[in-house]
């Protein structure tokens, strides 16, 4: 597995972004290194999708700014961001469900960047998630939840992205697709591949993440190491339990 590099490839500084009147990011400074995965942690309601949905261009920031790649992307429109190989897997999956497995896969495909790498394939991802190898010609619609929310990683990928945002991958799946989840993460980061994801479940963050950052009320209350975080009762108490 690839260790993670020293170089930034996504950066917000002092991030803020509203729905209306109502503000939810209040200044939101988050950092993520080449091959790094990232956990953004907290309660529900928290910030977390809006901070991922802001950085993807899908929540315009109204403060901050957002950087990709050594580009500033603030306010830039989600499929330009896409185009520089940025992925985004929404909570909500947004499949295509009357397209097949493999149809789907097929939609999300794009050459990969940089010479000598070696794009990803549906063969290739069939073998992280066999599950979808067995169904490949179903369709979408006929899928159940954790089978839809590993398809739209699977599609991202085809994608050949050069980092992902990863909104609550775990949420509501059985064990034993949580686990196939924690595979593609790992399976990303050895691709050298980096990822921000938004978790509240320690244990999932703590099986693939690196470093963690926990928000609170659209505001960063605490940045370190998982491994850390799983140490620190006070923050654990104060802002992921229930």
């Amino acid at each position: 597995m690839r260790a993670p590099s020293s170089t930034t490839i996504l950066e917000t500084a002092g991030l803020k972004a509203a729905y209306g009147h109502a503000q939810v990011l209040f200044g939101v400074d988050i950092a993520l290194k080449a091959g790094e995965v990232v956990a953004l942690m907290g309660r529900n309601g928290a910030g977390k999708s809006t901070t991922l949905k802001a950085i993807m261009g899908l929540v315009p920031p109204n403060g901050g700014n957002v950087t990709f790649e050594g580009r500033d992307v603030t306010g830039w429109q989600s499929y330009r961001i896409a185009r520089l190989g940025l992925g985004y897997v929404p909570e909500e999956r947004r499949i295509f469900t009357d397209l097949t497995v493999y149809e789907n896969l097929e939609v999300g495909r794009k050459a990969a960047a940089g010479a000598g790498k070696e794009p990803w394939s549906p063969e290739r991802l069939f073998a992280i998630f066999p599950n979808l190898a067995e169904m490949k010609g179903r369709r979408a619609s006929a899928m159940s939840g954790g089978e839809q929310q590993m398809l739209t990683i699977a599609r991202t990928l085809m994608g050949n992205p050069h980092a992902v945002l990863l909104d609550e991958p775990s949420e509501g799946l059985a064990p034993v697709i949580v686990e196939q989840m924690a595979d593609a993460v790992l399976a990303m980061k050895a691709e050298g591949i980096a990822v921000l994801l938004s978790e509240q479940n320690l244990y999932f963050a703590s099986a693939v993440s690196d470093r963690a950052y926990v928000i609170e009320k659209g505001t960063i209350r605490y940045e370190g190491t998982t491994q850390d975080l799983e140490a620190n009762d006070e923050i654990r108490e104060a802002y992921l339990s229930v």
